[in-house]
């Protein structure tokens, strides 16, 4: 998809590092502008901005808190006025509380649907005056495979993407005779940050290795790419079943 992208912007959510990175970097290559979201690390993200501006392509990092609506506003509006209206979203950005059933707190359960769920309809509603007014637009929500298994983080953060994943549906049959695709890619057990400190769990998977970031970015690509498929989750789970 060399070049396949170029005029089309795009905005990745916690894209400063790991997964996020990886996308913003395959996306970058494709030949779309990428403007690079994070709550924190901008630091990180303007290192990843200069590499891709480096490489020839063309992004920008934009610090924002994507759970907060009036941030979300006044980013979308700062990435248009740089980059162009957004084309593509990938909501990327999350956390992960791990809690067991006994010690999970409310609090850890709303900031986690709030980082996790209610940011995924924010940036969607932000984008979509766009998407609908060129009646082109790409959605890809990184999802986890714990929207359907058990998982290792604990059960509100299962209702977080389980969430994600209705949300994916329930856009894409909305928005599909617009131009535009909402899916979803579901990792479990990539080779992030999150998983650092974590060898044990290699144990269940059945290809015997994490997954790579850059793995993950490619099934995002596919999706981009392909203009039929809406409203799908992709897993990623090196053979681990979910039933």
């Amino acid at each position: 998809m060399a070049d396949g992208l170029k005029g089309r912007t795009a905005l990745v959510t916690g894209g400063s590092r790991g997964i996020g990175a990886a996308v913003c970097r395959a996306l970058a290559e494709a030949g779309a502008a990428v403007a690079i979201n994070c709550r924190e690390r901008i630091g990180q993200a303007e290192l990843l901005a200069g590499e891709i501006n480096d490489r020839g392509g063309h992004a920008m990092a934009i610090a924002a808190d994507v759970s907060q609506r009036d941030a979300v506003t006044a980013m979308v509006d700062r990435v248009t006025a740089g980059l162009g209206p957004i084309d593509i979203l990938v909501n990327n950005a999350g956390i992960a509380i791990t809690r067991g059933v006994d010690d999970l707190t409310e609090d850890d359960f709303d900031r986690t649907i709030l980082v996790n769920l209610k940011s995924v309809f924010l940036c969607t509603q932000a984008v979509l005056p766009a998407m609908r007014a060129k009646k082109w637009g790409r959605i890809v929500n990184i999802s986890s495979g714990a929207a359907r298994g058990a998982g290792s983080i604990g059960p509100h953060y299962n209702a977080s993407k389980a969430g994600m994943e209705g949300l994916t549906r329930g856009y894409a049959a909305r928005l599909v005779k617009e131009g535009i695709t909402v899916n979803a890619v579901a990792p479990s057990l990539i080779e992030t940050d999150m998983m650092s400190g974590q060898p044990q769990l290699v144990s269940r998977i059945p290809l015997g290795r994490f997954g790579t970031a850059e793995e993950v970015a490619k099934a995002v690509m596919l999706l981009v790419d392909n203009a039929y498929m809406t409203g799908q989750t992709i897993a990623l789970s090196g053979g681990m079943a979910f039933n």
